[in-house]
C-alpha cells in the first residue's frame, strides 16, 4: 500500500485535529513519553507560500504541557542548516514571550529534524542534542536546587533549555529493533509493514493511504511529487555541472602541461645542439628518436 509522504501530509493532513494522532504517535515513540497536542501553531517559517519549492516543510505545535515542538522535513543539502535550525528555536522562543513578562515564561522548545541529505558526518541516524553544564574540574553535571526543581519541575537546565533530535534517514539500514525504528523505516520508505504496532502507525497506515484522497488533494499531491522529481533533477544536473566543470579544467591544465612541457623540452634540445652535442648523443638523452631531434632542430633552425 503506497502512503503519502509524510512532509506533504505534515503540510495539508496533519494540521487536522481529526489527525493529531498519528504527530502525537510519533513524538511519543521518539521523546519515549505519552505526547498529547493541544493546537497547531502557525509562524512565519511554516505558512505555505505559493513559490514554495517543496525544499522543506515544517509544523509547529504546542503539546499539553505547554512546550512548543517543530518538526521539519529537510530534503536536500544546506551547509548553514544547525545555524537554521538554532535560529528557528530562538525565534520560536522570542515569538512565545510577551513583552514584561518574566523569564521564567520561556518556553520549552524541542526541534526535531528529519533529514533526507547528510547533515554532519556520522553513522548513527538518530541524535539528540541537549545543553548541559559540566564542571572542568569535577566533572559534574550541573543540577537546579531544590527550590528550582519544585517550581520548574525539572532537574537540569537541560530540561529548560531547547533539545535537537536529528533523524539521518539515509543511514537507516531498514533493521528494526524497536517501535522507534518502524516509524523510521515509514519515513524512509513510505510503508508501514505488516505487524508494525509502533504509536501513530496504525493511524497513519489508515489516513496517509493516497487512494483515500479525494480529487483535490490527490492533484495536489500528484504536482507536490513531480515538483521533488523536479527538484532532484536539478540537483542532479547541478552535480553533473560541476563534475564536468572540474573534469574539464583537469583536462585543460594536463594538456597545458603538456605543452608547457614539450616546449621546455624542445628549448634544451636546441641548447644542446647549439653547445656542439651530436644528435645521437642529444636523442638519447631527451629519450627522443633522431629523426624527432632533427625535426625539432629544422623547426626552430631552418
Amino acid at each position: 500500500m503506497q502512503l503519502i509522504r509524510f512532509d506533504w501530509a505534515m503540510k495539508k493532513i496533519l494540521r487536522h485535529k481529526a489527525n493529531f494522532d498519528i504527530l502525537e504517535g510519533f513524538l511519543s515513540e521518539l521523546l519515549k513519553e505519552n505526547i498529547k497536542i493541544n493546537r497547531i501553531l502557525e509562524s512565519e517559517s511554516n505558512k505555505e507560500e505559493e513559490n514554495d519549492k517543496y525544499n522543506r516543510v515544517d509544523i509547529f505545535v504546542e503539546n499539553e504541557r505547554g512546550e512548543l515542538v517543530i518538526i521539519e522535513v529537510q530534503n536536500t543539502q544546506e551547509y548553514d542548516y544547525f545555524h537554521r535550525i538554532l535560529f528557528g528555536t530562538s525565534k520560536a522562543i522570542t515569538e512565545y514571550m510577551k513583552e514584561g513578562d518574566k523569564y521564567a515564561k520561556v518556553k520549552k522548545i524541542i526541534s526535531i529534524t528529519i533529514a533526507y541529505f547528510d547533515i554532519g558526518q556520522g553513522k548513527d541516524y538518530i541524535y539528540h542534542g541537549t545543553t548541559n553544564f559540566v564542571g572542568i574540574h569535577k566533572k559534574d553535571v550541573l543540577a537546579l536546587s531544590w527550590r528550582q526543581k519544585q517550581l520548574y519541575h525539572a532537574n537540569t537546565p537541560a530540561k529548560l533549555y531547547p533539545e535537537y533530535w536529528l533523524l539521518k534517514i539515509g543511514n537507516f539500514k531498514n533493521r528494526i529493533n524497536d517501535k522507534l525504528d518502524e516509524w523510521v523505516y515509514f519515513l524512509k520508505n513510505g510503508e508501514v509493514l505488516e505487524g508494525f504496532d509502533a504509536k501513530g502507525l496504525p493511524e497513519a497506515k489508515e489516513k496517509l493511504n493516497e487512494m483515500k484522497l479525494d480529487e483535490t488533494d490527490l492533484a495536489a499531491y500528484r504536482i507536490y511529487k513531480r515538483r521533488m522529481h523536479d527538484r532532484a533533477s536539478e540537483e542532479y544536473n547541478k552535480e553533473l555541472d560541476v563534475r564536468f566543470a572540474i573534469e574539464d579544467a583537469e583536462e585543460k591544465g594536463k594538456r597545458e602541461a603538456e605543452t608547457k612541457a614539450a616546449a621546455e623540452k624542445e628549448q634544451m634540445i636546441l641548447e644542446m645542439y647549439e653547445d656542439g652535442m651530436n644528435i645521437a648523443k642529444i636523442a638519447k638523452f631527451t629519450q627522443k628518436t633522431e629523426a624527432e631531434v632533427q625535426q625539432i632542430i629544422a623547426k626552430h633552425k631552418p
